[in-house]
């Protein structure tokens, strides 16, 4: 079972032309090195894009490339490339010091499990259709309360609660499928007074 391998294990296979083993890679650390892109660029189609140009570079140099720590060298590389971006877009120097500042925070684990659920949550959210994703925008990305939200969409407050409630289902189903482990407590901590 590829999933139980180390990731020098992964890359050995990977070297070997294993394409599950390179899936499995992927899936290990696309949506973490996601997160730490979008810290800074706050841009989904950059962050995507250099994301699957570094995985693309990996399997092209699969032969050749000597990598002790996989995922080191995963998160150097999307230094490198975010910092290429900077430079190619003119991009001042206050942002490569923040990107410096990010890379630092991220190295609390707490911070990145933060982050990551986080833009999990978001990602999830902006596959809601489109009543259920505008009311639980209102509520959870305005902060408006249930009375404000019934009043502007001149809805009832239990047809507000319903969707809100129907948004955080879908929301809970979207992140289990994904394969996040959540507690009550962790994905409370980004919700906030919605659960």
């Amino acid at each position: 079972m590829l999933k139980s391998y180390s990731d020098k294990e992964l890359f050995e296979q990977i070297a070997l032309d294993n394409s599950h083993a390179f899936k499995v890679l992927h899936d290990m650390y696309s949506s973490k090195m996601f997160v730490y892109a979008f810290n800074v660029l706050k841009n989904k189609q950059v962050c995507e894009d250099i994301i699957q140009n570094i995985f693309i570079d990996l399997w092209s140099k699969r032969k050749e490339a000597k990598i002790t720590n996989i995922k080191s060298y995963l998160f150097r590389a999307v230094k490198y490339q975010l910092c290429n971006y900077f430079r190619d877009q003119k991009i001042s120097n206050e942002d490569i010091t923040r990107l410096n500042i990010i890379d630092v925070s991220l190295n609390a684990s707490k911070k990145m499990e933060y982050d990551e659920l986080e833009e999990a949550v978001y990602i999830s959210y902006l596959k809601l259709p489109k009543r259920c994703k505008e009311i639980f925008e209102l509520s959870r990305y305005q902060n408006k309360s249930h009375k404000e939200i019934s009043e502007e969409l001149k809805i009832s407050i239990q047809a507000v609660k319903n969707q809100i409630s129907k948004a955080l289902s879908s929301i809970k189903k979207d992140l289990h499928e994904q394969g996040y482990v959540i507690s009550f407590i962790s994905l409370s901590s980004i919700l906030g007074n919605l659960i």
